[in-house]
């Protein structure tokens, strides 16, 4: 490497570090090198990675690499050293030809991130060319007349160095009659002539031949030579002469072929053949295989006989001989110089020199993704270039040196917008008319997982039958990523929880790639009626991301539990025969017995129906059964005709599809009026089946015992009125809670296939009539009822709130049947409601909820039907009921007009041994308020 150093070493440390300076810098800056022609393979040019400010061991992680116009191995880098050197033979010559300035211009491109530095290195002259003359020998035509100091011009020679190398001398052979002489023309060159300095006589010299040696001023020197043959011609003494020496022609390039160029004229002084004159061109510079220009012998024209193109040439001299037609011949000389001008006949030209791989989508805006160069052959404002890019975002081109670009990111990436890019690079140069070029760029846009998987919806609603088998598909959940590649590829998994005791992985399961949600095991209704679980989708990106969606299966209900005969007292169990005693004196629709049975389903697969088998036989029996209630009651009176014990088969079938039936066996027992009739099952369950005699019962110490206990009831009634006048919190019947199940038990409850404990009011608005049970034999609470593990109770055949009253029955919910209640030996029948979800019998009641209840509704209004016309006075109807196989009692009353408790009816359910103990608790302080209220007790049928 040469570098010219003017100064001391502070100067050079300055120098050196500016050129650190400016190679650290991106796309700015130029580092100079220079190195001799002909230099040999490895000569040292420079510390490139050192002055560029690039540590050696980064060069190749960097893909440090180097580019050049033309030929690329003239020079080369060694990436283990850093070190510049010479790769093959340089010949400036071949290079730049006669240019002054001859450089090799490097583009040195590292990535990670992305930088050009440029490089430019000079290639110094040497003296490697000698002076070339164009013909071995120059021939001279002399006339012996010529006078002396003739000057008689000579073809130089030429050297393909440039400078001091070039610079030529010329020193001629020894001889007696000429010497030389070096004329200098415009552009500095040396022309030879020769001097005439003794007069000749062509007979006794007719022909001369000295040499000329040409010297250029290179170290060391080189020379060349030619032999100059000077022909002595006998006298014609006047050569043709031109207007002037020299002229001076401009042409733009591209003109047509044949374009006439000049008209040159000359003249001679001499007469006849002397004065003709033909003109042939001598020579033109420079030199070329091309003849570009061509002249008429006769006229001295000269016409364009090629193509001009200031690209290779923009300047030619013509040197010009006009010869006339004497013996001997004599020559005129003029010069010819035509200037060519540049056209805008050249269009840019654009190169990609480096474009980066897939650009990622969150590569920040500022990044170098590609650079450009741009180049025109023409000249001055014709090879001015401009660069533009279409479409403008989200890119731009940023000029980074002279016709050099860089392709910046000028605006935020978003792959799933635009995945890839076709941009057109558009050079234009600064000519008229202005010609452009175009080159196209594709950017590719690499993904990066920056979506998470979405689900058309949030949450998905699912109906699935129960019994299902195991592993079926109950639903495909799918999710969408508008990602690519493994950043879009989803899978699918549950968001494990506890179902009640057990993993949610023990009923469903995702299948990870498609979605898919099996059910593991078969469902139950009756278990699980929704089960709410949560998919999630996640992807495979890096780091991933996952959204989840909601799924609520409902379990539908399918008919697959047959009705279930509730356990009767001694009848040893669900399915047992159920023994009943009936006197022979009742009339016709008493209700004797009543089977009871629920079912696990739900809906019209839980609506039960009861229907009474025909004897054997086909005699009639005197008994049927109610359709919806199951009580069963006598069709007429019974007479002694009538065999005393009967056997009845109710058959218990459900509303499913399938139909699924069980049947209930009930022993009737007749006896007589006056006879002591056996306890019944129900009254002898806690005997477990023994059989008593019968016991005579006092019809006047049952009606005291009744009146005791009245008085007691009427003490809890008036405590009750009390509670419920406060105006309630939540509802017409006191605040709204989780509903309750009322039990069955031996003695006599509500039985509720819904599993549900409810407080049961009757009439709108406040509530006013109250029917509350009691259960005397359950000492427990009523929350024991919800225990499935607890052993089921015998049910109190009386009053049965049917599953199938969820079946959808919206208005209201009708009474079958009238069952018989009675008020003691003796006492009068009481028609009683029961409640049921069938449509009514012409004799039944009715009960409806209130108006905008649903099925439901805890506030009831109780009808009596068509069917019981004859119902008694208040004042007519007795104060107290027993139900018939059971210890409880019911007292009605109803309050006077004039008392100061809320004026409702109050119908209650009680047992006779609470009954009595709490009557030992308030008879203190209530004795008086019992007394008054006792008094007034009434029955309010009507409501």
């Amino acid at each position: 490497m040469v570098f010219s150093w003017r100064g001391g070493p502070g100067a050079r440390r300055l120098l050196l570090a500016l050129l650190l300076l400016a190679a650290g810098k991106s796309g700015s800056g130029q580092v100079h090198y220079s190195v001799p022609e002909e230099a040999k393979h490895g000569t040292f040019v420079g510390r490139i990675a050192q002055d560029l400010g690039l540590e050696l061991a980064e060069l190749v992680p960097r893909f440090f690499r180097v580019a050049s116009k033309g030929r690329r191995d003239l020079l080369e880098v060694n990436l283990q050293n850093g070190i510049l050197f010479v790769n093959s033979r340089i010949d400036r010559e071949e290079l730049c030809g006669r240019s002054t300035e001859c450089s090799i211009h490097l583009e040195v491109i590292v990535d990670r991130p992305l930088q050009v530095f440029h490089v430019e290195v000079e290639v110094k002259d040497i003296n490697d060319n000698p002076p070339v003359f164009r013909e071995v020998e120059q021939k001279v035509l002399i006339s012996e007349s010529a006078p002396l100091d003739s000057h008689f011009p000579l073809e130089g020679a030429s050297d393909a160095d440039i400078g001091v190398n070039s610079l030529l001398t010329y020193r001629l052979g020894i001889n007696e009659y000429f010497t030389l002489k070096l004329k200098t023309k415009n552009d500095k060159s040396i022309l030879p002539e020769l001097v005439l300095r003794k007069s000749l006589d062509r007979e006794e010299t007719p022909e001369l031949n000295i040499l000329l040696t040409s010297q250029d001023g290179g170290k060391p020197e080189l020379t060349g030579s030619v032999q100059i043959k000077i022909s002595i011609l006998d006298v014609n003494d006047n050569a043709p002469e031109f207007d002037k020496p020299g002229y001076r022609v401009v042409l733009f390039e591209n003109v047509p072929n044949g374009t006439r160029v000049i008209q040159l004229n000359a003249s001679d002084l001499d007469e006849g053949v002397n004065r003709e004159i033909s003109y042939a061109i001598r020579l033109i510079l420079p030199v070329s295989e091309k003849c570009m220009f061509s002249i008429n012998a006769e006229t001295g024209e000269i016409r364009i006989y090629g193509k001009l193109d200031f690209e290779e040439n923009n300047e030619y001299e013509i040197q010009v001989n006009a010869i006339d037609k004497g013996i001997p011949s004599m020559a005129g000389h003029c010069t010819v110089l035509v200037e060519v001008l540049d056209l805008n006949d050249n269009t840019p030209e654009v190169m990609i020199t480096s474009l980066s791989p897939p650009v990622r989508e969150d590569v920040q805006v500022g990044t170098v993704i590609a650079l450009i160069s741009v180049s025109d052959r023409d000249s001055g404002a014709n090879g001015q270039v401009t660069c533009s890019l279409t479409p403008h975002v989200p890119f731009k081109l940023v000029s980074t040196f002279k016709n050099y670009y860089s392709l910046v990111l000028d605006s935020a990436l978003d792959r799933e917008s635009v995945a890839n890019y076709e941009l057109l690079v558009t050079a234009r140069d600064g000519g008229s008319p202005s010609l452009s070029a175009t080159a196209s760029v594709s950017v590719e846009v690499a993904d990066v997982n920056d979506n998470a998987p979405t689900f058309a919806q949030a949450e998905y609603t699912v109906f699935v039958k129960e019994n299902n088998p195991p592993g079926c598909h109950i639903f495909t959940v799918s999710a969408r990523d508008a990602d690519a590649q493994e950043n879009a590829l989803v899978s699918y998994s549950l968001v494990e929880r506890r179902v009640g005791e057990r993993a949610l992985s023990s009923y469903v399961s995702v299948h990870a790639e498609s979605g898919k949600v099996y059910a593991l095991q078969p469902l139950d209704h009756e278990e699980l009626e929704l089960l709410q679980f949560q998919v999630s989708a996640r992807d495979a990106g890096v780091p991933p991301l996952g959204s989840n969606v909601t799924l609520q299966v409902f379990v539908l209900d399918e008919n697959d539990n047959a009705p279930a005969l509730l356990p009767l007292p001694g009848a040893g169990g669900a399915g047992g025969a159920m023994s009943e005693l009936v006197w022979r004196s009742v009339g016709a629709g008493h209700v004797v017995a009543k089977v009871r049975a629920v079912d696990a389903d739900s809906g019209y697969n839980a609506w039960l129906s009861y229907e009474l088998q025909p004897a054997a036989g086909g005699a009639r029996s005197p008994f049927r059964v109610a359709l919806y209630t199951g009580e069963i009651s006598t069709t007429r009176s019974l007479d002694e005709a009538d065999s005393p014990r009967q056997r009845l088969l109710v058959l218990v079938r459900d509303h499913g599809e399938p139909a699924l039936t069980a049947t209930a066996t009930v022993l009737l027992s007749l006896v007589e009026s006056g006879q002591a009739p056996k306890a019944s099952s129900r009254v002898l369950a806690g005997a477990a089946g023994a059989e008593t005699a019968l016991v005579d019962v006092n019809v006047y110490l049952i009606i005291a015992i009744c009146a005791v206990s009245s008085l007691l009831v009427l003490t809890l009634l008036l405590y009750v009125a009390l509670r419920c006048s406060a105006p309630p919190s939540e509802g017409a019947c006191g605040p709204a809670g989780k509903p309750t199940l009322v039990c069955s038990s031996a003695v006599g409850s509500w039985s509720y296939s819904q599993q549900r404990r409810q407080r049961v009011c009757s009439g709108e608005g406040p509530p006013k009539t109250d029917l509350m049970a009691f259960s005397p034999s359950l000492p427990q609470s009523g929350e024991d009822c919800l225990n499935s593990s607890s052993e089921p109770r015998q049910p109190n055949p009386d009053w049965r709130y049917s599953a199938s009253l969820r079946a959808g029955m919206h208005s209201s919910v009708h009474l079958e049947e009238a069952g018989i209640l009675r008020a003691g030996p003796g006492g009068p029948d009481q028609q009683w409601p029961t409640v049921s979800s069938a449509t009514p019998e012409p004799e039944a009641g009715e009960v409806s909820p209130p108006v905008g209840a649903g099925v439901n509704s805890n506030s009831w209004t109780f009808k009596y039907g068509p069917g019981n016309p004859k119902q008694s006075g208040p004042g007519e109807l007795p104060d107290k009921f027993i139900i018939p196989g059971s210890p409880a009692i019911i007292s009605i009353r109803q309050e006077p007009t004039n008392s100061q408790i809320d004026k409702s009816d109050f119908i209650t359910f009680g047992k006779k041994e609470e009954t009595k103990k709490k009557k030992k608790k308030k008879k203190g302080n209530k004795t008086q308020e019992k007394k008054e209220k006792g008094n007034s007790t009434t029955d309010n049928s009507d409501q």
